[in-house]
């Protein structure tokens, strides 16, 4: 089954580009942050340099986690949703279900092998550089050498791997189901993951208030309080969507015309596709707000009190730095490459349209809308989920309920994520407009 995965993917590379590139920057972080693990534990290193690159692998390792899951799971998605009708005929020429979970799965596990052996020397580059930042800082000594080892490989692998099969599995059960004619899913068990990311988060967020504004960790349950939310919301994002849509339908029409007309339609269809668009804009979004935020808060705070920085708080400030840093960049590429991946599925759509009737600018309007509808509500929800970890990070820490800090950061981090899903969703889909319609149904059938 290996064997055939491989020389699936040897006659249609194309469509696993966006798979690969998931895999690839995913494990690339694991084993960068990964490697600080292996290089701990080298011989000769001292207990003061341990500590920072100790605390920094195990705490990006719990982010980063749960970034390559998303990452790689919404790529994957879209993925099987691509191969509906391929994953139909085979099941009408008589392939089992399981026959093709066994196909799939086994292309997911070769691409995630494949993107892991990429990102092995960027990885180890990586790991030079956030190494270098911590001697740059006076928090590792000179003479630590950085060791890229058996921890940095065997959990860059393990968890790309199981990421990549989990959330293949996941998309061709539904997939193949849907193919015999069996019911969509109702999504019961999304729903309550949902609900259970959104309860944990509150409890995370709550937690902040039994700690001491003193306390070195006391960043960390107001941080994880906002991923938890972040995550809940993205999770629930079909039906949210779905009422948010319901109500602007006749504004959206009166407004927009054909192509607001073209576009609620189109979104209330396709709300549980959106999600893989949703899911890496709003973590972006609130995961880089609330860290940012949160370390300011806590700058401007000790500078206030007149305290001098310990080791501690260095490390501590250079550590979310360097966590909002990677999100930002990993979480931002994900978003344009699932966006890439979404919008390029969708050529034989807007085919179809053009066929029927709508010119070019109006698919493309209907596009351009669409794109701006999913970023006010994606940013709705991750300032939400920011927020209830800001706010509760400030009580505690300032006694302030509202920061004294400016807006510029949130308008930055807003303002990337707005225009990566909105130019990177239009000009693929000027890109597709480029075909002929008639070609563009022919070809992508």
């Amino acid at each position: 089954m290996f064997s055939l995965a491989m020389s699936s993917i040897r006659r249609r590379p194309g469509r696993f580009i966006a798979t690969l590139l998931s895999t690839f920057l995913g494990a690339a972080v694991i084993m960068t942050f990964s490697s600080m693990h292996d290089t701990a534990a080298a011989p000769g290193v001292d207990s003061l340099s341990k500590e920072p690159i100790t605390i920094a692998a195990n705490v990006v390792g719990g982010y980063g986690a749960l970034l390559v899951f998303f990452a790689i799971a919404s790529t994957l998605t879209v993925n099987v949703r691509q191969r509906g009708e391929e994953i139909a005929l085979l099941r009408r020429s008589g392939a089992t279900p399981a026959q093709i979970k066994r196909m799939v799965v086994a292309e997911a596990a070769a691409v995630g092998i494949i993107g892991t052996l990429l990102a092995i020397v960027p990885a180890m580059i990586g790991g030079e550089q956030l190494l270098g930042v911590f001697k740059d800082t006076g928090q590792v000594a000179d003479g630590v050498d950085h060791v890229f080892g058996p921890i940095a490989l065997s959990l860059g692998a393990a968890i790309t791997l199981l990421a990549s099969v989990g959330a293949a599995f996941l998309a061709v059960r539904r997939a193949t189901r849907e193919a015999a004619g069996g019911r969509k899913s109702r999504g019961r068990a999304k729903h309550f993951a949902g609900f259970a990311a959104l309860l944990l988060g509150v409890g995370a967020v709550g937690s902040t208030f039994a700690m001491d504004k003193t306390d070195v960790a006391l960043m960390a349950a107001p941080g994880y309080g906002a991923i938890l939310l972040a995550a809940g919301f993205a999770i629930l994002s079909p039906a949210l969507l779905r009422l948010l849509l319901g109500a602007l339908s006749g504004p959206l029409t009166l407004i927009a015309g054909a192509s607001g007309h073209l576009t609620v339609h189109n979104m209330r269809q396709r709300a549980t596709q959106l999600s893989s668009v949703l899911m890496p804009l709003i973590l972006f979004i609130s995961i880089a707000t609330a860290i940012f935020y949160m370390q300011i808060i806590e700058n401007d705070a000790a500078e206030a009190a007149g305290l001098t920085r310990s080791s501690d708080d260095k490390s501590i400030q250079t550590l979310n730095f360097v966590i909002a840093g990677i999100i930002v960049i990993f979480a931002c590429i994900m978003l344009v490459n699932s966006l890439y991946a979404a919008t390029t599925y969708r050529t034989r759509e807007f085919g179809q349209q053009r066929l029927s009737g709508a010119t070019p600018g109006q698919v493309l309007g209907m596009i351009g809308l669409e794109s701006f509808i999913l970023t006010v509500f994606g940013v709705f929800f991750a300032t939400l989920s920011a927020l209830a970890g800001i706010v509760s990070f400030s009580i505690v820490r300032t006694d302030t309920a509202v920061p004294d800090q400016s807006l510029t950061i949130w308008l930055s981090v807003v303002g990337i994520g707005a225009v990566a899903t909105i130019v990177t969703s239009v000009g693929t889909a000027y890109r597709g407009l480029r075909t002929p319609a008639v070609e563009a149904v022919t070809l992508a059938a």
